[in-house]
C-alpha cells in the first residue's frame, strides 16, 4: 500500500502541519479512486469568511454510495462562548486538520470516520483525532482486525496510548439517549501537548502514523466485504444504523458543534452525514438475529482483540 515518510517538525510551525495534512488528503483520495475504478472526488474549494478555507471532497461510487475527506486550515475570533467551552483565555485561534467519514454502498462493509487536527493559540497547541468503525452488522472478527491495527500503531509510540485512547473512545462515541456505543469504537484523543514525556515531534509523529494508517485499515475491511450478498432485509437495517449515526454527529459530536459555532462552512461539516437513513417507531429486533446480536455487542468495555467484555 502506497505510503508518504514523516516529516520532521524541528522548525515547528502551523504552516508545516497544514501542508502536511493536504498531502494526507491527497494521499487517502488518490488510494480510494483506485479501487472505485471510475468514480472521481469532486473538489470543492472554499473560504470562510472570519479566515482560511478549505478543500472538500466528495465521492459517490459503486462500494462507497457517500464519501467525504475534508481538510481546513481556518483561523480567526472565538466566541466567548467558545472560549468557555474549550477553557482558553485567548480568543484567537488556528485549527487545522483532515476529517473523512466514508458510507459504504454494502450493509457488510463499515461506516468509518477518522479525524487528525491541530488546534492553536497565543499560548497554548495540542494535537488531537481519532478514528473509529461503525459496522451495521458486528463482526467480532473484522472489529479485531481493526483494534490490532490500531494497538499497532499506538504501541510504536507509547504502551499507554492505545488502552487510554479505547477507553476514550469508548465514553466518546457514546449515543446517550439510546445507551449504545455508535459501532465498535477505536480511539481518540485530545490535547496532546509537549510535556516532559513528548515532544512536539513525538505527538506530531503519532497523528501521522494513524492519518497513514486509514487506507490500508479500511481497504482491507472493504475488499473482503464489498462483494458480500444482501437483501432488503439487511439494506433496510443499514439505514436504521444510519439513523443512528446521524443522531450521534447531530446531537452529541463535538467536531460538529465546534465547527457551526465558529461559523465554518456548513456543507462541509455535514458532509459526515449518509446519502440515506431512516427511522421506523420502536422497533425491535428479531430475537437470535443477526441484528439483535449487533445491538448485543454495541457497549463500552467491549475488549474487541479477545472479544470480550474487558
Amino acid at each position: 500500500m502506497q505510503q508518504f515518510n514523516n516529516i520532521s517538525i524541528h522548525q515547528y510551525n502551523r504552516d508545516t502541519i497544514s501542508t502536511w495534512f493536504q498531502t494526507l488528503q491527497n494521499n487517502i483520495c488518490q488510494q480510494l479512486e483506485a479501487v472505485e475504478e471510475g468514480a472521481r472526488f469532486q473538489e470543492d474549494s472554499w473560504e470562510r469568511l472570519g479566515g482560511g478555507g478549505g478543500r472538500s471532497r466528495v465521492i459517490e461510487g459503486k462500494y462507497i454510495e457517500k464519501g467525504g475527506v475534508n481538510f481546513s486550515a481556518v483561523h480567526g475570533e472565538l466566541s466567548e462562548k467558545m472560549q468557555q467551552n474549550l477553557q482558553l483565555e485567548s480568543n484567537e485561534f488556528f485549527a487545522t486538520g483532515v476529517s473523512i467519514v466514508l458510507h459504504p454502498t454494502n450493509p457488510f462493509v463499515p461506516i468509518i470516520h477518522m479525524n487528525v487536527r491541530y488546534f492553536e493559540t497565543q499560548q497554548n497547541w495540542w494535537f488531537g483525532g481519532g478514528i473509529d468503525l461503525t459496522p451495521h452488522y458486528v463482526s467480532p472478527e473484522d472489529a479485531r482486525f481493526f483494534h490490532q491495527q490500531l494497538k499497532n500503531v499506538c504501541d510504536q509510540h507509547h504502551p499507554d496510548y492505545y488502552p487510554k485512547f479505547k477507553t476514550w473512545a469508548d465514553d466518546y462515541f457514546f449515543i446517550k439517549h439510546r445507551q449504545e456505543t455508535r459501532g465498535v469504537g477505536g480511539i481518540f484523543f485530545d490535547r496532546l501537548i509537549e510535556n516532559e514525556h513528548f515532544t512536539k515531534e513525538e505527538r506530531f509523529e503519532f497523528v501521522q502514523d494513524l492519518g497513514n494508517s486509514f487506507c490500508p485499515i479500511y481497504l482491507h475491511l472493504l475488499q473482503k466485504n464489498k462483494d458480500a450478498i444482501f437483501g432488503e432485509r439487511e439494506k433496510n437495517w443499514q439505514l436504521l444504523r444510519r439513523g443512528r449515526y446521524v443522531e450521534f454527529n447531530l446531537v452529541w459530536d463535538a467536531g460538529t458543534k465546534f465547527g457551526l459555532e465558529t461559523d465554518g462552512r456548513t456543507e462541509s461539516i455535514l458532509m459526515s452525514l449518509p446519502p440515506f437513513a431512516q427511522w421506523k417507531y420502536n422497533y425491535q429486533t428479531e430475537l437470535n438475529s443477526s441484528e439483535s446480536f449487533t445491538l448485543a455487542h454495541l457497549r463500552k468495555g467491549m475488549d474487541w482483540l479477545t472479544d470480550t467484555e474487558s
